[in-house]
């Protein structure tokens, strides 16, 4: 489709450190990889959603990010999150600091093309509409497991059309002419 991707992966990634760190490596590769006018779509699966979330709305990418999709992913905590003591899992249980932190001015994601694609039947985000936020574009997808969401041609497919949805009117550039 002639887009430019970039994937990363944050390290480590096995819970250690905490979603606000990793969220700070998002903001330093986004600053270190585009020029600081350039808008970005963002994309988070799973606990990425999170650290994506924390860089929109605490590190300042909500001035850089013009489509958030994140793909479930548990906004407001889930209870797998107790299975260790680990930062990053202390950081998706529900009711958790961090979760309560964004949620308080969850609003300002109105700023920017919002969405939040799930199923009803991830076992990993319990319970999955943990997965739901009250703003922005809820697409709800009967996909069976919390790892086929990347990878399921419905999510595929609904992913594309949501990258492909035209940028919020306040996010236009204006000309002046």
């Amino acid at each position: 489709m002639g887009w430019s991707v970039h994937s990363l992966n944050l390290l480590p990634n096995d819970g250690s450190l905490g979603l606000d760190l990793l969220a700070k490596q998002l903001a330093e590769y986004i600053s270190e990889t585009f020029h600081p006018e350039q808008s970005i779509d963002l994309v988070g699966y799973s606990m990425g959603g999170i650290v994506s979330r924390y860089y929109v709305q605490r590190l300042g990418g909500i001035n850089r990010v013009q489509r958030f999709i994140t793909i479930s992913s548990p906004h407001n905590g889930t209870f797998t999150a107790y299975s260790l003591p680990l930062p990053a899992y202390l950081h998706m249980r529900p009711d958790s600091d961090l979760l309560r932190d964004l949620n308080q001015d969850v609003t300002m994601l109105k700023r920017i093309n919002f969405t939040s694609m799930w199923t009803p039947f991830d076992a990993m985000i319990l319970p999955a509409n943990s997965s739901r936020i009250p703003v922005g574009k809820e697409v709800k997808l009967n996909v069976l497991l919390h790892r086929q969401m990347v990878k399921d041609s419905q999510s595929i497919k609904a992913l594309v059309e949501e990258l492909k949805t035209p940028i919020l009117q306040s996010k236009l550039p204006v000309n002046y002419e």
